[in-house]
């Protein structure tokens, strides 16, 4: 299975729905008061003489001492509480971090600071003290955040914006950062605000305009508040751009960028409506299981791969200085992520899962190298030795692994190192899915990399025979395993009966993504996006009509 990345601020450890990467406004009000170690200074390839700080030395270092979580959590908001709080003299100050914290969805921990900031700024406005000598876009600003929080401003703070033949004045025309906020807060007007809708309508055409043209991070900006407007979006929503603002598919153009597909897997492996929060936990790594096999099999060259593992297994920053950026920034998004859960779980259930968790990275990895390995030396491997390094470049037994420590039952140092061995339950599931994979005859989703597959072993294998009759033998393999499957099932001891549904549902979802069509897409996801999407319309629609 081939089965994704952040750059995160140390506040990541308290937010609940927390995504991977601080927006850059808000990382500028904390950094020198929550982070004492200094921003990354990553290297290009031309300068290998560059030293590699990582972001995340503040993480680590927590962490060599072995410092509990509660105290971490604490710790931050705390600091973030007094930066709050020594704003109250001129509040305006917060407004963008009140804005980062809500998108972050983290505003529980901050909600009297957050209220007791708002009313002041309330009570200026009401003595028309607020808008004096501020910018425009802190204003539209300033507008959504109280509307957001019941306070009634005036739309007439926005009268004199608007040019009655043009629209917008010629100060505001290629303003892309003040015209987005305005149009945020154009999205809080009610029944009757002619101003608030001119606004809307002017700011709308005018963005639209100005997709065309645009360095390509503004025009992302300017669809993502045309398609996602914050007051209209769920919060959980807007703060998973995380994917698309930590930027690595820039440095992989080649890879996949599929965080839907990645989601669905989540969606469709912990199906019950309680996991919600399981779910977006889970995409992270299953993201990342893609976007390393894909560095393996498209960009990265031997050496460079030898020592990109070597840095994995020893999960340090030894010899990052001579690897290309993309991996650098990748074992940081790595890192990260495992930090990340390690300490949600921690905190929830008393185990700290790091350490695992990190080898099940490293056996990953080192699965990758050897496929690689294969690839480039020409070296076709018999059935038996490529399934059993095909099983673990699979991705499903890592993915697991983080199925079991985020479902969190019965966790215990026994079940721990069952799970880790990659237990039968586990291991037919892998199975299923590596074989499905190696089925396709062609290269998947138009990837200038090269597989060696299963298919390829048998012939070589077995001389004489036909690509169909390998097919069937596949076919074959792949129903002992889902027998092997369905018994573990129905007798799922040690296991919980979630954990073993999961199994399940992981096997049962890679017909999804794996059966693709003569033009190397995939149709049964593409209709599946379709009806989740008609199904989720229908329900919005039939929860706004009104109570008879």
């Amino acid at each position: 299975m081939a089965l994704i990345i952040p750059k995160i601020s140390p506040l990541s450890c308290f937010a609940s729905t927390n995504p991977n990467n601080l927006p850059k406004v808000f990382v500028s009000n904390i950094h020198s008061t929550v982070a004492s170690s200094s921003p990354a200074n990553t290297t290009r390839r031309s300068s290998p003489s560059n030293v590699y700080h990582p972001v995340s030395n503040y993480l680590r270092r927590f962490d060599r001492h072995k410092i509990s979580i509660e105290y971490i959590q604490e710790l931050h908001i705390k600091k973030v509480k007094s930066i709050l709080i020594a704003h109250l003299d001129d509040p305006l100050k917060s407004l963008d971090m009140i804005n980062n914290i809500q998108v972050l969805g983290i505003d529980l921990h901050f909600l009297h600071e957050i209220d007791q900031i708002l009313h002041i700024v309330y009570k200026e406005f009401n003595q028309k003290k607020g808008c004096y000598g501020r910018d425009l876009r802190e204003v539209a600003l300033c507008f959504r955040l109280l509307r957001q929080e019941g306070h009634n401003v005036q739309e007439s703070i926005f009268r004199n914006i608007l040019d009655n033949k043009s629209g917008f004045k010629d100060d505001l025309q290629n303003d892309v950062k003040c015209l987005i906020e305005l149009y945020e807060a154009s999205e809080l007007g009610v029944e009757g605000e002619e101003i608030l809708d001119s606004l809307r309508e002017c700011t709308f055409t005018r963005l639209n305009e100005l997709c065309s043209g645009r360095e390509s991070h503004e025009e992302r900006e300017i669809i993502n508040s045309l398609a996602q407007p914050r007051h209209k979006t769920l919060t959980r929503l807007t703060s998973k751009r995380w994917w698309r603002e930590l930027g690595l598919y820039k440095e992989l153009r080649k890879a996949r960028n599929q965080p839907l597909k990645w989601h669905t897997w989540s969606l469709e492996i912990l199906q019950d409506p309680c996991f919600s929060e399981q779910r977006l936990d889970l995409t992270k790594p299953i993201s990342l299981v893609y976007i390393i096999d894909d560095i393996f099999d498209v960009y990265g060259e031997l050496e460079e791969l030898t020592i990109f593992t070597q840095v994995v297994e020893r999960w340090d920053h030894e010899g990052l200085e001579k690897l290309p950026r993309y991996m650098k920034v990748c074992f940081e998004a790595l890192d990260t992520i495992t930090m990340e859960i390690s300490m949600k779980i921690f905190k929830s259930h008393g185990l700290n899962p790091t350490d695992s968790l990190r080898k099940s990275w490293a056996s990953l990895c080192g699965a990758f190298l050897v496929e690689a390995k294969w690839f480039i030396s020409g070296y076709l491997p018999d059935t038996e030795e490529y399934m059993e390094n095909g099983v673990v470049s699979s991705g499903v037994h890592l993915v697991m692994l983080h199925v079991y420590y985020l479902l969190g039952e019965e966790i215990t140092k026994e079940k721990v190192e069952l799970i880790e061995n990659n237990p039968e339950i586990v291991l037919s599931a892998a199975t299923i899915l590596r074989l499905w994979d190696d089925l396709g005859s062609a290269k998947d989703e138009n990837q200038d990399g090269i597989d060696g597959s299963y298919i390829e072993c048998y012939l070589n294998e077995h001389k004489g025979s036909t690509v169909d009759e390998a097919r069937t033998h596949v076919f074959q393999k792949i129903s002992k395993a889902w027998k092997r499957l369905n018994k573990e099932c129905l007798n799922p001891r040690p296991f919980s009966r979630a954990f073993s549904k999961a199994c399940l549902n992981i096997a049962r979802t890679v017909p999804l993504m794996y059966s693709y069509d003569e033009d190397q897409q995939l149709p049964g996801l593409n209709e599946y996006h379709k009806r989740h999407h008609n199904e989720y319309s229908q329900s919005q629609r039939i929860s706004s009509q009104p109570e008879l």
